[in-house]
């Protein structure tokens, strides 16, 4: 291993597996550890990881709290986006890796470290996101990946490192979890064991923020979400913040069954992979955008937003979070957003977000345009020359087949 390595900021949730690259950073690097834990809104009690890299003998604990900037500055920009990957994931973890690597990248500027680590396979995503996330935002730093170099390749090898080292290890970390999570404010995902079969149905126990939709509440919850200027501000009439707003209708979406997504994906490096996603505030709010912007966008601004998103959410899913084409990208929908503004109503039921109604001081929506009654507006004899002149080239080559 390099001996120039003599500080390393380590992306550290307390689990096994982050645990181990602590200790094995210190055997097989001789570096100073540097521990950071980021609170994206996993649900999960953060001080156990501060109390064992204590144990581990760290001096430098990071443990910060930074949903509102994880929410603000990154979930709600590509929202305005309506970044969907494939046709369906809405990119819960993809968005969480920038912020974790910018921040990282931070730390040890402030504390000196020469070098980072993560503990991504080197089979997933991940590895790309945090990667690309750390050489944008500095160039030099030395990047270590543990899963890439050592021989500690099976959960029963962990296990007996750990042991070796006194590593404490949760009871359940023992046996065969069935399946690896990841978990923030916005989602929750499900993959590997019983999951990589994709024909085998998930068991119901996997659902943790989503009720099932068949054993949803037989009834109907109504809520009104307010917009300004692309983002969502109030849940029936109350202003909340970023972070508490998602969190609001992630208790909303979940308790009626919204969000669970079933999906084989193809990651970035090449393969395919199964993952159930639980998603129910994104899901919610994925639906009242559309239909806020369906008010208040003009028709040629929706239709250029649907051809970017694509690419768009390519770019987060690939980790290109910090490059130039996406913050192009951005400052589009940026634009376009100026205008989604007003309430959008919606009905959630069994699994489903209805939408109900919606309003905008903005609304390009002209009753006198589309009414169906005798209106003083509009001359349906138009509408014969802008057909013909559409179908003049129709026209021509028809003529042309035949001559």
């Amino acid at each position: 291993m390099p001996s120039d390595v003599k500080k390393v900021v380590l992306a550290y949730s307390g689990g096994l597996d982050t645990s181990v690259i602590l200790r094995w950073l210190q055997d097989a690097y001789g570096a100073e550890v540097v521990t950071f834990t980021a609170d994206l809104g996993q649900g999960e009690e953060l001080e156990p990881a501060r109390q064992k890299a204590e144990m581990l003998g760290i001096k430098d604990i990071y443990i910060e709290d930074l949903r509102e900037e994880f929410v603000r500055d990154y979930v709600f920009p590509m929202f305005r986006a309506n970044a969907i990957y494939e046709g369906t994931y809405l990119l819960g973890t993809s968005i969480a890796r920038p912020l974790i690597a910018k921040r990282q990248i931070e730390i040890a500027r402030e504390t000196g470290a020469d070098a980072v680590s993560h503990g991504a396979t080197g089979k997933g995503n991940d590895q790309v996101r945090f990667e690309l996330g750390y050489y944008a935002c500095n160039p030099d730093i030395k990047v270590i990946a543990p899963w890439r170099e050592w021989d500690l390749n099976s959960r029963t090898r962990l296990i007996e490192y750990a042991e070796k080292h006194q590593i404490p290890i949760s009871k359940d970390k023992r046996g065969e979890t069935p399946y690896s999570q990841d978990a923030n404010l916005l989602h929750i995902s499900s993959e590997g064991k019983v999951l990589e079969d994709p024909w085998v149905e998930p068991d119901e126990s996997v659902y943790t923020r989503v009720v099932p939709p068949w054993r949803a509440p037989d009834k109907v919850t109504e809520i009104e979400i307010d917009f300004e200027n692309g983002d969502p501000v109030a849940i029936n009439g109350e202003t909340l913040t970023p972070a508490a707003l998602l969190t609001k209708l992630n208790e909303l979406g979940g308790a009626n069954g919204i969000g669970i997504d079933d999906i084989v994906e193809n990651r970035f490096v090449g393969m395919k992979s199964r993952g159930v996603y639980e998603t129910p505030g994104g899901t919610v709010l994925f639906h009242a955008r559309r239909a806020m912007e369906s008010l208040t966008l003009d028709g040629g601004a929706m239709h250029q937003k649907d051809e970017v998103m694509a690419r768009y959410a390519e770019l987060v899913y690939n980790g290109f979070w910090f490059a130039p084409e996406r913050e192009m990208l951005q400052a589009a929908v940026d634009t376009a957003s100026e205008r989604v503004t007003g309430t959008v109503r919606v009905k959630l039921y069994k699994g489903n977000v209805i939408v109900a109604g919606r309003k905008s001081p903005n609304s390009l929506y002209d009753e006198a345009l589309v009414t169906f009654e005798e209106d003083q507006v509009y001359d349906q004899r138009d509408a014969e020359g802008f057909i013909k002149l559409n179908a003049l080239r129709l026209m021509t080559l028809n003529r042309s087949n035949k001559g």
